[in-house]
């Protein structure tokens, strides 16, 4: 039994590496040490010594090896009295988030440049391959079910419209370095208040994911994942924010670097076409919803089809199977802006998603904490007044027109064939209580004149 305490073993592995300037791979450094590690417990120790400034990281893969930093020496190679550590906000990572972030966080010259790898996506099958485990899917489902579970496309999210706007308009771009205030963009979206100091740019990205939001929740029979939504998508995020305008919405047809990254994307327009439609393709084909939108944050962002804002149009795009699926959206509320990069740049470099998963379901927890109180204050919907909403409207104007009594047994024997006999004592209900609360200013509803529910009106009142 390893009765070695953590620090201890970070203090073994420090020691062991520090006698190998010429660098060492982790097998090495755990055969050295002694000590009674699993894999994963190996990586995340080597990855807090990393993320402490005592060793550091090269290469990728199973090219990993760790070096000692000397004296006066910082993990990039600088002196250390310049070497700023970040500081700041991150979310819970896995053992091999913590390997990705320390790779992704050494300087560029020590990462190797990439390009473009087509066997990351072929080697992904719609609803064989998996980069969310069933087990983790089956989470996120109990977590992001709505009161209108069972209701029309995009209810949920029409419901809770109003918050969604601020809260993912103002994530989103937080996360492309907007400066906006949430307080700054809710009333920007609200009142169309410019927030003091902000320059048109910034502006101009809140208002656009405004605009893009609604697309999606007001139209949900474009709300599906495919080409033409998400070249949409992209058309109504990038307005006034791209060089030349024409590229809005349009494939790009020109090279692309992407900052802080040594990943190169594909740069032929006519290939970039191809992969494009079989990206979007592929992610049609994803039945389970959360797969589907974890899909699309990895490869839209990957494959970079448009000249800018790709991974804005891909944290939307995102959110198409949970409106879809009427599941509580995903709004990044909170996400700190540097997670996120680490978990992009592993993605690009590495064709890992180990720590953009991390990211994501931390995210989507966040986004359900925020929205419970909302689901809560939302009255569930009566299931067999959708299903018969139709019949419902005209049952009741023929009742009003039939001048007969009004009761259950006289209403009961108006009802249709189509009324199903295991719910016609509860829509005879439905039809009384719609009729005890009918007035002027809602008869229009049932195709029903004034002067029709006037006479309807003084025969039920009369003796």
């Amino acid at each position: 039994m390893n009765s070695v305490k953590p620090q201890q073993e970070l203090d073994v592995l420090a020691n062991v590496i520090a006698h190998h300037p010429e660098g060492v791979n982790a097998q090495e450094v755990l055969q050295e040490s002694g000590l009674a590690l699993q894999r994963r417990s190996l990586q995340r120790r080597l990855a807090v010594l990393v993320e402490q400034e005592r060793i550091r990281v090269q290469g990728q893969a199973r090219a990993v090896r760790y070096f000692p930093v000397l004296q006066g020496e910082s993990p990039s190679g600088v002196d250390a009295s310049s070497a700023k550590m970040e500081t700041g906000p991150y979310v819970p990572i896995s053992a091999e988030g913590e390997a990705i972030k320390a790779y992704v966080r050494q300087p560029r010259h020590l990462r190797k440049p990439v390009v473009y790898r087509t066997e990351f996506l072929e080697q992904y099958h719609p609803n064989h391959t998996a980069y969310l485990p069933l087990k983790l899917r089956e989470q996120l489902h109990a977590l992001g079910r709505s009161p209108a579970e069972q209701t029309p496309a995009g209810t949920f999210a029409r419901d809770i419209l109003n918050r969604l706007l601020i809260d993912l308009s103002w994530a989103s771009s937080q996360l492309e370095g907007n400066t906006y205030s949430r307080l700054d963009t809710a009333r920007l979206i609200e009142f169309g208040q410019v927030a003091e100091g902000k320059d048109a740019f910034e502006t101009q990205m809140i208002l656009n994911h405004k605009q893009a939001i609604e697309f999606l929740v007001h139209s949900p029979e474009q709300a599906v994942v495919s080409q033409d939504t998400i070249v949409a998508l992209h058309a109504l995020l990038s307005d006034g924010l791209m060089p030349d305008p024409a590229m809005c919405g349009r494939i790009r047809s020109r090279a692309v670097e992407i900052g802080g990254s040594v990943y190169l994307p594909v740069a032929l327009p006519q290939r970039l076409e191809e992969l494009f439609g079989i990206v979007v393709g592929m992610a049609a084909e994803i039945e389970d919803p959360f797969e589907q939108a974890f899909f699309l944050m990895v490869h839209l962002p990957y494959l970079q089809p448009f000249e800018d804002v790709n991974k804005r149009v891909s944290r939307l795009a995102a959110n198409i199977p949970f409106i879809r699926h009427n599941l509580c959206p995903l709004s990044f509320i909170d996400v700190p802006p540097q997670a996120y990069v680490d978990a992009m740049i592993g993605v690009y470099e590495l064709n890992q998603v180990d720590l953009l998963r991390d990211v994501f379901v931390w995210a989507y927890e966040r986004s359900c904490q925020q929205y419970v109180a909302v689901q809560q204050s939302l009255v569930p919907p009566d299931i067999l007044r959708l299903r018969y909403r139709h019949v419902l409207g005209e049952v009741i104007a023929a009742v009003v027109r039939s001048g007969q009594p009004i009761n259950a047994v006289s209403v009961s024997a108006m009802l249709p064939a189509s009324v199903q006999p295991e719910d016609r004592a509860h829509f005879t209900q439905l039809v009384l209580k719609e009729l005890a609360g009918l007035h002027a200013g809602n008869a229009v509803r049932f195709g029903l004149r004034p002067l029709e529910l006037l006479g309807w009106k003084q025969g039920t009142c009369e003796p």
